[in-house]
């Protein structure tokens, strides 16, 4: 890929994983975009009301900026454990909370602003996956549900862990605690008690005690907060109405 100029390289960071040299991956920042207030200004999302034109311009600036070799495929996230096979381009973004691919050149990505996205790939650069793991889609399973979806040994597989809301920031109810542990009381280590009488959860250790019980030892990232970096990414419990940041992974063609 030819090299970025400092303007294209703000609009987003790669990950720090040992993946193999053909996975190529990729989040966006907050800043560089065409969008206005609360979206200002790379959002992504075209489902949270920012003005159309404005974020197919900012699509437009990161694939630019990442030179992708094609657009990526945008999901319909619910909150659930489906996971998509990206198998080509679709006219409806297709409803699932994570993609996989083992087709060089298929772009998968997730959309986050404080929701935890997740990268996988193989030892073998032979496939990739991106997740989208909120509380309630990482309590029933998306993650699990990603790594068998690879269909390869859970320990050829890598993981990293983006930017989500940090636990000094991520307060809950007893229900959402209670979700966790009666699943793997193993779980009650990631709550704390908060000075209002909840809880605080952290999203990195749940995502690290699910992936590790589903085999998978070589997980990275993981310690970014959304909520607390405002000039970096997107945070809907700190600002409600606002953009969504994405977390992008791909396979580059042999010889690319």
């Amino acid at each position: 890929m030819a090299k970025l100029n400092r303007t294209t390289e703000s609009l987003f960071f790669t990950p720090d994983w040992p993946a193999p040299a053909r996975v190529r991956a990729a989040v966006s920042r907050r800043a560089g975009g065409a969008s206005g207030a609360g979206y200002a200004s790379l959002n992504l999302g075209a489902h949270v009301g920012d003005a159309a034109e404005a974020v197919t311009e900012n699509r437009r600036r990161l694939a630019e900026a990442l030179a992708l070799p094609e657009p990526p495929l945008w999901l319909n996230q619910v909150h659930g454990v489906a996971v998509h096979r990206h198998a080509g381009a679709t006219e409806i973004p297709p409803e699932a909370d994570a993609s996989w691919t083992e087709t060089p050149g298929r772009v998968c990505a997730v959309l986050t602003a404080d929701c935890l996205p997740v990268l996988f790939c193989d030892k073998s650069g032979s496939r990739v996956a991106a997740a989208h793991a909120g509380w309630r889609g990482l309590c029933a399973g998306v993650l699990e549900a990603s790594v068998a979806a690879l269909d390869v040994p859970a320990g050829e597989i890598l993981a990293w862990l983006g930017p989500a809301i940090g636990s000094s920031a991520f307060e809950v109810g007893e229900e959402v605690r209670a979700a966790f542990v009666d699943r793997d009381a193993g779980a009650a280590e990631a709550f704390r008690a908060s000075p209002q009488g909840r809880w605080l959860a952290d999203l990195y250790v749940l995502a690290r005690r699910r992936l590790r019980a589903a085999g998978v030892e070589a997980i990275h990232g993981g310690g970014r907060c959304t909520y607390s970096e405002t000039d970096e990414f997107f945070s809907y419990r700190r600002d409600r109405g606002t953009g969504r940041f994405g977390s992008l992974i791909w396979l580059e063609a042999d010889g690319a």
